[in-house]
């Protein structure tokens, strides 16, 4: 009777996800601002395609030299409940808290309290998790903090798995209850080998910002979130965002729930709950993620972030040779074509760059997936950027998720005319 009422309510909710996509729950209240005809395009794309996926919320936001032209919501924030998505409802952002992470890093610089060069290592003082008759990786002692915000520190997780997943393995291996915190996920990873020489080759790596975050925490004897938060976050405008907690229960105020595409269950990895939970709330470790996946925000917190780095020239975070440094492209022979020109997309300190030759720009970007999350900060040549944030990751191969970026970049190459006015004010930060 349970499986029965269950397929039921999931029948129900897509039949009444459908209708509002289609133009209910996606029109704005009377407290918010209506967008121009000209910018429904966006709006489309968004209902279109949670409709294919059957997300059942999403939010976008997007601004243009500066000013917040758009904001939108579309969905349920809390599918079972039908409490609507708000413009400004928080999600998790996954993997676009390493451009957050970068500029702590690009603040410390400078500042003078360490440089790109230093060896990373040198900031953490932790004993490695040693099998008997072993010894650390002596390249370790050779990764630098650049080479852990372009993902070149020797790790490959294709390879070797990637250790914030392994939450209950390591915290057995360091004698401590689980989940692994970050330093117990350090001290496991220190006593493991390189899957290649530092500086030599590309590997997204989750764990190279986790030892980002601890080097911010040692600099600068605060906690990672503090620090983001004192120094980056509030010179944006940026009052809400946080870490996020993992466990169901412990959600912030105005913060999303997070679904997946079918009911699967995932094994915990927390002590004192069920051993099967939806995957997003247990089945890994959210708050040792912080420096590399933890931060929950808005699409207009993103924004105003983005907006914050869109004129170097008058930054509240950076000055202008920071961003050149946080910009450059990883020294050959990463990112290079077999003739050695640079590749036509490379990975920065903390983003993905696309130059783009007619201007003699570039477009920035980073995006975010973890079970429940999928989400998109892209900061594009002409002064346009967006974030679109979505409270359901598909895995549906022949829907995939990219699909939304690549339209609604599309949308904004077609717009002739944007907005005028400045819509940041109506909403807090």
């Amino acid at each position: 009777m349970k499986n029965l009422s269950r397929a039921w309510n999931r029948r129900k909710f897509l039949g009444v996800c459908g209708v509002a996509l289609a133009g209910g729950i996606s029109k704005l209240k009377s407290s918010e601002v209506t967008a121009p005809k000209s910018l429904g395009a966006f709006d489309h794309a968004m209902e279109s395609f949670m409709r294919a996926r059957k997300i059942p919320g999403g939010a976008l936001a997007i601004v243009k030299d500066r000013r917040l032209v758009f904001a939108h919501r579309y969905g349920w924030s809390d599918r079972a409940n039908l409490k609507p998505i708000e413009p400004d409802s928080l999600f998790r952002i996954a993997s676009i808290s390493k451009p957050i992470t970068a500029v702590a890093i690009m603040k410390l610089v400078e500042e003078g309290k360490l440089a790109l060069d230093d060896r990373a290592f040198d900031y953490i003082d932790l004993k490695p998790i040693l099998a008997p008759g072993t010894s650390p990786d002596a390249r370790l002692r050779d990764i630098t903090i650049r080479q852990c915000l372009q993902h070149t520190g020797g790790w490959d997780r294709g390879k070797s798995g990637d250790p914030m997943f392994k939450s209950k393995f390591i915290a057995a291996l360091a004698g401590t209850p689980p989940p692994a915190d970050a330093n117990a996920v350090i001290r496991f990873m220190l006593g493991q080998p390189l899957d290649f020489a530092p500086g030599t080759q590309y590997a997204y790596s989750n764990f190279g910002y986790c030892v980002l975050g601890r080097v911010i925490e040692k600099v600068t004897k605060m906690t990672y979130e503090n620090y983001v938060k004192r120094r980056v976050l509030g010179p944006a405008g940026i009052q809400r965002m946080r870490i996020g907690a993992t466990l169901d229960g412990k959600q912030a105020p105005g913060e999303v729930r997070y679904w997946m595409p079918t009911e699967e269950l995932a094994d915990s990895v927390f002590p004192n709950t069920p051993e099967k939970v939806p995957s997003p709330y247990g089945g890994f470790y959210l708050e040792a993620m912080d420096a590399h996946g933890a931060w929950i925000a808005s699409a207009i917190d993103l924004v105003r972030f983005a907006a914050a780095l869109d004129d170097p020239r008058h930054s509240p975070l950076l000055k202008a040779a920071s961003f050149d440094a946080m910009y450059e492209p990883p020294p050959a022979p990463v990112s290079r074509k077999p003739d050695g020109a640079l590749a036509d997309v490379y990975y920065a300190c903390g983003w993905q760059v696309r130059p783009h030759a007619a201007s003699g720009k570039a477009t920035y970007g980073h995006a975010g997936s973890l079970p429940g999350t999928r989400t998109w900060l892209v900061r594009r040549w002409d002064g346009v950027s967006f974030a679109a944030l979505f409270n359901l990751r598909q895995s549906d191969p022949k829907l995939p998720d990219e699909a939304i970026q690549t339209e609604l970049n599309k949308i904004a190459d077609g717009i002739e005319e944007w907005p005028k006015e400045d819509l940041f004010g109506k909403y807090r930060g």
